[in-house]
């Protein structure tokens, strides 16, 4: 499910950046979307399921999962979303230092949602440890750019392009970084960040 929507965010970011896509890539887009949904209604059945069962230790991984499989499929939701704004905000970006930073933000995801797999799957606290760091810095960056976009004299179709795509990229940012922080703090702490724990000290 986490390979899909690293694809998603791949394929939507290119997109987002210029590329045109064929209507084959579109719809190979939307049905990556379809199967996200699905897994995820199937895994949260097949947690229900379990839940139900006689053995009661289990509860609390079943409990994260069922919260990182929904961060999962917002990932995926907002990588659709980024592909559709060349749709109804088309612009030519300036070149300029606004979008130089809205692209060094855009190359942070990309490298996080890259790594988001391996280092969840091997419980690699250092690296999550690292990007966690890295992506609250792209979060805050996004915040300001926001604002400087806003004092900006682009026109409104220039404005609303940065401005959506700055907002997709820090919703993808945060998904992705609840999903390291379950690597990263015990269960009644997750999509929270310990300072303790994220200097290396909890």
């Amino acid at each position: 499910m986490l390979e899909l929507t690293q694809e998603m965010v791949l394929e939507s970011s290119a997109v987002y950046w210029g590329k045109k896509p064929t209507p084959e890539e579109r719809t190979a887009l939307y049905e990556k979307d379809v199967q996200v949904n699905k897994l995820e209604r199937r895994i949260r059945k097949a947690v229900v399921a379990h839940m139900t069962g006689p053995v009661r230790r289990d509860v609390p991984y079943a409990l994260l999962l069922m919260s990182l499989v929904k961060d999962v499929e917002r990932l995926g939701d907002y990588a659709k979303n980024l592909s559709e704004v060349p749709g109804f905000a088309p612009c030519e970006l300036p070149d300029d230092a606004l979008v130089g930073e809205l692209r060094e933000v855009a190359r942070a995801v990309v490298v996080l949602v890259k790594e988001a797999a391996r280092v969840y799957s091997e419980s690699d606290v250092d690296r999550a440890r690292e990007l966690t760091v890295e992506g609250r810095g792209v979060t805050k960056r996004c915040d300001q750019l926001i604002r400087d976009v806003a004092k900006s004299d682009y026109p409104a179709a220039t404005v609303v392009y940065i401005t959506i795509g700055t907002r997709f990229y820090k919703r993808m940012e945060s998904h992705l970084l609840n999903l390291l922080s379950s690597v990263l703090m015990p269960l009644h702490k997750l999509d929270y960040y310990d300072e303790k724990a994220l200097s290396g000290e909890g």
